[in-house]
Order: C-alpha cells, then sequence, then structure tokens
C-alpha cells in the first residue's frame, strides 16, 4: 500500500521522490519510496544580460522551512547589486580553477565507473551505502559519463565500449509487463529503482517512472550517436540502443489531457500527478515527441507549457520562469544544448531555456549572499539549493534559536516557493558550471577549500554539507554518500563547459533534433526550417553522423537570450 504522502498535492510529493533512500546516521529513515518529483513551486523572476561570450576554460529563509514559505525579497540596493554581477562577463579561469574543475571531473567520473556492476551496467542510487538499489537514471548518467571518460583519457574507447554493451545487453534482456514482483519495466518504461542482484523491481512501493525512465534514455540516446565507428560491436550499441528507445510506450503513458503522466505501478496504475510546467519533465516531452514508433503529437508540449506564464516574474534581481530547486534547471540541459533555440514561449520573452537557468544561477547565489534565514556561513561563493541529503528530521537550537532540519529533501528558493535548513549542495553549483562558471566555480573552489577535509574525497564533493548544523563534537555536519543523480550534472555539465561533448553528441542525434521541431524549437542550431519534421528511418537512426568532427567547444559563443516540479495532482 502507498504512504498517505503519495496522495499530497504534487509540491509537497516531490520532497520524498527518492524516499526510500537511507539518509545519514544523524537522520530519521524515511520508508518508502514512490519518486513524485513535483515541486510546484516556481522559480520566477528579469531578463539580465546576454549569457557570458566566450567563457573561457584552458580549455528560506525560515528558520523552520514551510513548503510554501515566502522568502523576503532583496531590497532595491540588493537587486541593482546583482544585476551587476549578473551582466555579461568573459569568464578567464586560473590554472588553479583548472586544476580544481580537472580534478572534480575525473573524481566524478571514477564514481560512475567504480560504483557501477561492470557485468550488468546497473548503476546505485547512492554509493557508498548500506542501500542496495540499482537506479535507472543513474544508469543514464552513467551510460554518458562513459564516453566522457574515453575523450579525457580516463579510460579506453574499448572498456566504454564493453560496458555500454553489458548495460545495454542486459537492459535489454529484462523482463517487461505487468506483474508485481516479476518484471523490471512495463511497455518500454523501467521502474524507478532495481534490485542490484536481479535487475527486477526493487519492491512494491516502487513506481514505473516516467521521468527516470527518461533520464535512462537520455544516456542510452548518447551511447547510440556517441559510437559510430563501423565495427560490429559499435553497430550493436547502435541498434540496442535504438530498440530500447523506441519500445518506450510515451502514448501509453499520456493522460487523456495530453499530459504524461509521472508513472504506473502494478498496485494503483497510473499515479494521480502529471508533468506539467517548467521542470525536468520537459526531457520526458522532447523525447516522446521525437520518438518513430510511439509519438506524442506537437499538442502535448503545448499543454505542457500553459503553466508558464504563471510562473514568470521577478526573484531576486531577476526575471526568469521559476523552479526552486537547480535540479530542474540542469537536468535535460546536461544532455540538451539550447542555446540560442527558442519555442514558441521563449520567442515571446525574448530569451531561451539555457539563459533561464544562467539566470536562476544568480538568484540562487543573491539569495545566498541576502540570506534571509541567517544560515551559517552563506555568501557570494557558499551557495547551493536543491534536492540533496541533509542532518536528519530533526529540531535543534542554534544561537539560542530552534531550527528545524530535514533529511533528503527538494530544497530550494523562488518566487512562492522555499525550502532551505542551512543545508548546501555542490551539485547546485557544479551542475550550473556550464550556466554561469564565473560564479560557480569560484562557489566550487571556496567549499573545497573551506571545508575540504569533509565534504571533498575520492569521488569528489560529497552530496551535502550544513555548517548550521553541530554535532555533539561541534563540528558540521557533512555526508557520507554520493549520489547518482547529483553527479551526473556535476560530470556531464563541466564537460559541456570544456568541450561541448555532451550537447553536441546529442545534436547529432535524430529523435532530439524531431524532438525538439515537434515542440517548435526554431534558430541556433537547429535552424529556422521546419520542412522535415517526421522522423528518419530507423537506419538513419541508428548511424547518424560521423563522430571523428568535433563540434566547437560548450563554452564558446553563447547564444542570446530553466526536474521536479511542473508536477501536477489529477483530480
Amino acid at each position: 500500500m502507498l504512504p498517505d504522502w503519495f496522495f499530497l498535492p504534487s509540491r509537497f510529493a516531490s520532497l520524498f521522490r527518492r524516499a526510500c533512500r537511507p539518509v545519514p546516521p544523524c537522520a530519521q529513515r524515511l520508508s518508502l519510496g514512490v519518486s513524485l518529483l513535483a515541486v510546484a513551486g516556481s522559480l520566477t523572476a528579469m531578463p539580465v544580460a546576454a549569457h557570458a561570450a566566450d567563457t573561457q576554460a584552458a580549455g528560506g529563509q525560515v528558520a523552520a522551512p514551510q513548503a510554501s514559505a515566502m522568502p523576503a525579497q532583496p531590497s532595491a540596493s540588493q537587486q541593482r547589486q546583482a544585476a551587476r554581477l549578473s551582466t555579461s562577463v568573459v569568464f578567464r579561469p586560473s590554472r588553479t580553477d583548472m586544476a580544481l574543475i580537472e580534478d572534480l571531473e575525473h573524481r566524478t567520473f571514477l564514481w560512475f565507473w567504480e560504483a557501477g556492476d561492470a557485468k550488468t551496467g546497473l548503476v546505485p542510487d547512492r554509493y557508498p551505502s548500506d542501500q542496495t538499489q540499482a537506479s535507472v537514471a543513474s544508469i543514464g548518467f552513467g551510460l554518458t559519463a562513459y564516453g566522457i571518460g574515453v575523450e579525457r583519457g580516463y579510460i579506453t574507447r574499448q572498456q566504454a565500449i564493453g560496458r555500454t554493451l553489458n548495460t545495454l545487453r542486459y537492459l535489454s534482456s529484462l523482463p517487461q509487463n505487468d506483474s508485481m514482483e516479476k518484471s523490471s519495466g512495463y511497455h518500454g518504461f523501467f521502474y524507478h529503482f532495481l534490485n542490484k542482484d536481479t535487475g527486477l523491481r526493487f519492491n512494491k512501493d516502487i513506481e514505473l517512472s516516467s521521468i527516470d525512465t527518461a533520464l535512462l534514455m537520455q544516456g542510452i540516446l548518447f551511447a547510440e550517436s556517441y559510437y559510430t565507428q563501423n565495427t560490429a560491436q559499435e553497430a550493436e550499441i547502435r541498434t540496442l540502443a535504438n530498440t530500447l528507445y523506441q519500445n518506450v510506450d510515451w502514448v501509453w503513458m499520456r493522460r487523456p489531457d495530453l499530459r504524461l503522466s509521472m508513472g504506473w505501478s502494478p498496485e494503483r496504475q497510473f499515479l494521480p500527478n502529471y508533468w506539467e510546467g517548467y521542470s525536468e519533465g520537459m526531457m520526458a516531452y522532447i523525447l516522446a515527441l521525437g520518438s518513430q514508433k510511439h509519438p506524442l503529437d506537437s499538442a502535448s508540449w503545448q499543454v505542457w507549457l500553459t503553466t508558464n506564464d504563471r510562473r514568470w516574474g521577478e526573484y531576486y534581481g531577476q526575471t526568469l520562469l521559476n523552479f526552486a530547486p537547480m535540479f530542474g534547471h540542469q537536468y535535460t540541459h546536461s544532455w540538451i544544448d539550447f542555446r540560442g533555440i527558442q519555442d514558441d514561449w521563449n520567442r515571446e520573452k525574448g530569451i531561451d531555456y539555457f539563459e533561464n537557468s544562467r539566470r536562476a544561477t544568480y538568484a540562487q547565489r543573491t539569495y545566498a549572499m541576502t540570506n534571509p534565514g541567517k544560515w551559517q556561513d552563506y555568501g557570494k561563493d557558499v551557495w547551493g539549493l536543491t534536492a540533496s541529503d541533509g542532518p536528519g528530521e530533526l529540531t535543534q537550537t542554534v544561537g539560542g534559536t530552534p531550527r528545524h532540519f530535514m533529511s533528503y529533501s527538494a530544497r530550494g528558493t523562488g518566487r512562492d516557493y522555499t525550502q532551505d535548513d542551512g543545508t548546501i549542495a555542490p551539485t547546485a553549483a557544479g551542475g550550473s558550471v556550464a550556466f554561469a562558471p564565473e560564479i560557480a566555480i569560484p562557489a566550487l573552489r571556496e567549499m573545497k577549500h573551506r571545508y575540504g577535509s569533509h565534504i571533498y574525497s575520492r569521488y569528489g564533493f560529497v552530496d551535502a554539507f550544513n555548517p548550521s548544523f553541530h554535532n555533539a563534537d561541534k563540528s558540521f555536519w557533512s555526508d557520507t554518500a554520493y549520489l547518482g543523480i547529483d553527479q551526473g550534472p556535476i560530470l556531464l555539465m563541466i564537460e559541456n563547459w570544456r568541450s561541448g561533448l555532451v550537447w553536441n553528441t546529442m545534436k547529432r542525434n535524430p529523435a532530439i533534433r524531431q524532438g525538439l521541431l515537434k515542440a517548435g524549437f526554431r534558430g541556433g542550431w537547429l535552424g529556422e526550417g521546419a520542412d522535415n519534421v517526421s522522423a528518419p528511418s530507423p537506419a538513419t537512426h541508428a548511424s547518424a553522423a560521423p563522430s571523428d568532427q568535433p563540434e566547437s567547444g560548450g563554452q564558446h559563443a553563447h547564444a542570446r537570450t530553466p526536474a521536479r516540479s511542473g508536477a501536477q495532482q489529477a483530480g
């Protein structure tokens, strides 16, 4: 039976999107785990200057957080300061910056390589951990990580081919049916968590997840378009990848109102929550629109956009399409380059979604500088709210004031949604390096410098830390685990900033291009025309584009101009 919070409005459901994970030792354990990923709170907020041109790589407010709390708005002088800070700059990282970025990227890659099972390709939700579930979202990030590892020289191409083939073969062999215990998925979708030993549904509380399947499919399509050499093994990768993607029955997951459901379970059928409004859910719609076998119509994208105007507005010196936690601005962007491409809604506002995420990054930083909740150490280089681990569900008196702390929660700050208990997640800055390196890299540098012995280890930054929470020995709280869905944006977005590898690989994938065109995106690398928005043949899809001609790096030529929130509850 599903827990009571399953039926809460979607803005609260997201607080439990990874609830079956174990929390740190000092935290209470959350019992069950439906990944309803919906923080309906918006991040609203002012057009700032255009993207930083030619960024060069050497290459809460509240003591007791409320889900709907309204943080104090910055003063006029603070907003002017924020506007000055976010003007277009040329960022030239120092050698020290690049040494940090190179080290962090390598360590974060190692997490996927060493945590993943070499025989099955299953990647854990968190590691190291006493919990055993594999996460299909982590697998999607992992499949992308292996290509990055090849390009950076961390592993050989043959090693990456071997791990990728094992993963795709294993996923292709798993049973798809409507049974409660003897299945790994249904209608091409996969269960959010799988048993690491059997590959089957982790337990009866785990749902068939549309967004976690989308994250998996992003990695699968990356593999399809990265391994393009004329060899038997790489041809098999392309065939397996295309088949897995085309088997996802998006039409089955579509509700009568044309929105995508968040998931399904044999016990309760389709979940009452659905994807609507700006969030990581945009990737599911783009993938669904680009499908040949089970495509959604363009009308589904238009329905998904209907809440945008209500969530557009000023927040901490920025005007943007609102989404409080940073992961909603990072997940889809980790694979798809939105610089310079616009849908109908973008064109009306005069920006693109990349610029929107850049503004969200600045708004988060200005919130930390203003620090309305008076949390310890918040400032211009210590910031970052997103879904992450936390100290635990408890209240502690700090400086004479009772402070409520949380375990795993969808922290964030926005126009009408703030969730903040002083917990900083490095992935909020790390996954925003491609958006605003001039503020994200100094934040990573300062956090490592100030707290490195506690928060930076073999796999880079731990998931989260909280300087305001003091243990018995008076030291601040820091996590001991790393989460795949937080490691992934750090790795992919650093590489996108350095070389554009992931973005440029996905640009060659016909399904991505098809999905964007059907959604109404034009301009930039897509071009202006939509003469042919019919899907390519399977043969074309499976062998798209050459692999020996890299495109320009992600740190150059920005265009002008933000998963889990937009979900709504049915009924």
